[in-house]
Formats: C-alpha cells, sequence, structure tokens
C-alpha cells in the first residue's frame, strides 16, 4: 500500500494525495487497477463506494482505488478554467440570468444588465464541485464572481465600485 493511503473496506485503498496516487500507480504498475474518483457532497459517490467494496470482496487479485477530493483538485482545475473562459464575460452566481437565488446575484445582475453587454451565468447551486472549487481556483470565498476573459474581476462590491467609478464598462468590453 503507498504510504500514507488508507485502507478502506476489504481491498480499497484511498489515496489522499497525489503524491500517494502516483506512488500507488508506480507500485501497481503491472496489475489491474480500478479507480474511482469521488466526492463526499455527491450522494452517488457513497453508492459508489459501497460497489467498489463489493467488488474488492469479490476480485481480490483486482486493485481498487478511491481517490478524494484534494487530489481530484488538478483534474478540476482544468474544468473551471474552460468554465471561466465559456463566455468573454462569465458570472457565477446563485442562480441564473431569468433567476436570481439571492440577493447579491440579483444586485450584480442588474449591475450587468444596465451595461448592455453580453455575458453568460452558470448557477453554482447546480454544481457543488465548481462551487467549492472555484473558491479555491479565484482565492475567492463568496459568490457572485465575475469573470472577463477567464480572468476574476471580483464579487458584487467590487464591480458596484467600478461601475460608480466609470471603469466597469471598458473591464466588460475588455478595454483594460
Amino acid at each position: 500500500m503507498a504510504a500514507g493511503a488508507v485502507e478502506v473496506a476489504a481491498a480499497v485503498v484511498e489515496v489522499g494525495s497525489a503524491g500517494q496516487f502516483e506512488e500507488l500507480l508506480r507500485l501497481r504498475a503491472k496489475s489491474l487497477l480500478v479507480v474511482h474518483f469521488w466526492a463526499p457532497w455527491a450522494p452517488q459517490c457513497g453508492q459508489m463506494n459501497d460497489v467498489m467494496a463489493e467488488l474488492a470482496r469479490e476480485h481480490p487479485q483486482v486493485s481498487f482505488v478511491k481517490v478524494g477530493p484534494s487530489v481530484l483538485y488538478p483534474f478540476s482545475l482544468f474544468r473551471l478554467k474552460v468554465l471561466t473562459n465559456k463566455a468573454s464575460v462569465m458570472l457565477f452566481m446563485k442562480g441564473n440570468k431569468q433567476e436570481a437565488k439571492c440577493g447579491f446575484s440579483r444586485q450584480i445582475l442588474e449591475i450587468l444588465n444596465s451595461t448592455g453587454v453580453e455575458y453568460e451565468t452558470f448557477d453554482i447551486l447546480e454544481d457543488e464541485e465548481v462551487r467549492q472549487g472555484l473558491k479555491t481556483y479565484s482565492n475567492w470565498p463568496t459568490y457572485p464572481q465575475l469573470y472577463v476573459k477567464g480572468e476574476l474581476v471580483g464579487g458584487l462590491d467590487i464591480v458596484k465600485e467600478l461601475k460608480e467609478n466609470g471603469e466597469l464598462l471598458p473591464i466588460l468590453k475588455g478595454e483594460n
């Protein structure tokens, strides 16, 4: 077993870091390895954990591995990069353009709508991985989060300040 890895159920190994995962791959390079990427906030992952444990009991010659969120982050990084660049102006919020699900999101929608600039939204309430991952990716703990050309502009307070200073429209148009 990889150093620091934790045995779970019969022969399911839980890996909690990229280093552990790489070591496990090296040590078991010539054996069949079944890898399950999981997240504690996804209920279907709990069901898959049970399936993996059962399979491990039935097939002891196979290595079964659970890879947790701390190892997943590098894989999620690509997805977050793609999402933040989905549109030139991208807003991550609670709700969507048609229905904000919190007051902060409603306020930022009003500001963006007043500019006439095209933008897309992503409802963070629909995807917990994005909701949690984007906080780390952006080093910004709250929502909404506004991105222009893949770069974080900020949250509601910063957007309000930029609008008051006349700086918001040039930023949204990519002139800054």
